[in-house]
């Protein structure tokens, strides 16, 4: 049977079906208002209304479930629409064709939610604004006994996760780019011709030269917007200070926790040297997982430690058992001490004077370092401004327990004042197309 869909692909939309339908991996490099999300929505129906497997199941998966279902729902719907004995689930954000194929919208926020599930194609919107771990971890295996597809699209924030799926990760693999099984593209505004160039004008006069090049222009290179310690990264980078850092026996390992619940955990393990040098060794974090998971993480990695330090909410006492996750985890042989309780933007504060004295491991600190660099102040789109306190995403745990790390530290017995980006002629920033 054949059926119609009000869907005609420009020419550069074309060409990504066509590479996909060649590849089983892509990554495709778009700049704002290409339509990526039009196509992606376009390529995962018709994937899934003529995939021969039983039971096809197909994911649409965005930074946020929020930000999936503004981006991709009603276009799912207007696509969808004129297949005859389709049905919608708006509860589960999900489309049920006749073939008992599915076409469904996932956050990645959420990554428990993704476990357990299997794919024959995935299309991952935004990548680089997702949990680094969400697609080697949870969501690479769903492919596997299928052999299903993949496709990573975005606009470049920075280089992430979405960076090193294209460029590789520091020359070890060739990434997308370089790997003739991948199918690669990238579209910069200057040659698509979707947006006229008066208005290509008019954006650049809006925009800073690093706004115009990340969202136009695709750059990689153009620092993350409202990115909170940006300049304490590129410095530590810049002077050496990311290289290898090996664990000295000698020396107790400390540990600063993030402790969530119903959330991430995160964990810094670092060691201090009388001289003020902080080699900070080790990362780690996971979510949906007990205090049980962590004391043995602390045992599996069997460093000789010092003292464990957690925020002061770790003293609250739950009201179904009546103790408090201090006392849960002494009885695991964590014996936490408390972070000094103080406001956000001290904390900021105090990162900021630790970072110099901090030396990474660049492989065993990794997705930490990567949350520091995304850590990023909150935007408000109405007023057009950031405002005065940090997003709440997959970066903050990290960023959160290095805070505390700086905090125990050299807790700021100044109260400086937080600056934070405040451009007055900022146009909104929309993360999906």
């Amino acid at each position: 049977m054949r059926v119609e869909i009000p869907y005609k692909p420009r020419v550069y939309q074309q060409e990504i079906h066509d590479g996909l339908n060649r590849h089983r991996f892509s990554a495709v490099v778009c700049h704002r208002r290409f339509g990526k999300t039009v196509a992606a929505v376009n390529h995962l129906l018709r994937a899934a209304a003529t995939c021969k497997q039983q039971r096809p199941r197909f994911a649409y998966v965005a930074p946020t479930y929020r930000m999936g279902k503004q981006a991709a729902w009603d276009y799912i719907q207007h696509y969808a629409d004129p297949i005859p004995g389709r049905t919608f689930n708006q509860s589960e954000l999900r489309v049920d064709l006749p073939n008992e194929g599915q076409v469904r919208i996932y956050g990645a926020d959420d990554p428990d939610k993704l476990r357990g599930i299997y794919l024959d194609g995935v299309v991952f919107d935004e990548f680089g604004l997702m949990p680094p771990n969400v697609y080697s971890e949870v969501l690479r295996p769903a492919l596997s006994d299928r052999h299903g597809w993949a496709l990573f699209m975005g606009t470049p924030a920075g280089r992430n996760e979405f960076y090193k799926v294209i460029y590789g990760d520091d020359g070890a693999n060739p990434g997308a780019k370089a790997n003739p099984s991948w199918f690669y593209a990238e579209y910069k505004a200057s040659m698509t011709g979707i947006i006229s160039d008066a208005e290509l004008k008019a954006a650049r006069e809006d925009m800073t030269e690093d706004e115009y090049a990340q969202e136009y222009e695709c750059s990689f290179e153009a620092s993350v917007k409202g990115a909170i310690y940006a300049d304490e990264i590129s410095s530590a980078r810049l002077h050496g200070r990311v290289t290898k850092v090996p664990y000295d026996p000698a020396l107790p390992v400390d540990t600063d926790w993030d402790l969530g619940v119903g959330d991430s955990t995160a964990i810094w393990f670092s060691q201090s040297l009388r001289g003020g040098e902080i080699r900070v060794i080790d990362y780690y974090e996971n979510s949906g997982e007990g205090l049980p998971h962590y004391a043995q993480v602390l045992k599996e990695k069997q460093y000789a430690y010092g003292t464990h330090w957690a925020p002061a909410d770790i003293q609250v006492r739950e009201l179904g058992s009546g103790r408090s996750r201090m006392e849960a985890a002494q009885q695991l042989g964590i014996r936490f001490q408390v972070v000094p309780n103080l406001p956000i933007e001290d904390g900021i504060h105090a990162v900021r004077l630790l970072f110099p004295r901090c030396w990474f491991d660049e492989i065993r600190t990794h997705r930490g370092l990567e949350a520091l660099q995304h850590y990023r102040w909150d935007y408000n789109a109405r007023l057009r401004e950031f405002k005065s306190r940090p997003l709440h995403d997959w970066a903050s745990h990290g960023a959160d327990a290095f805070r505390y790390f700086a905090l125990r530290q050299t807790p700021p017995k100044d109260k400086r004042p937080v600056t934070w980006p405040a451009p007055t002629n900022m146009r909104p920033y929309a993360w999906m197309d």
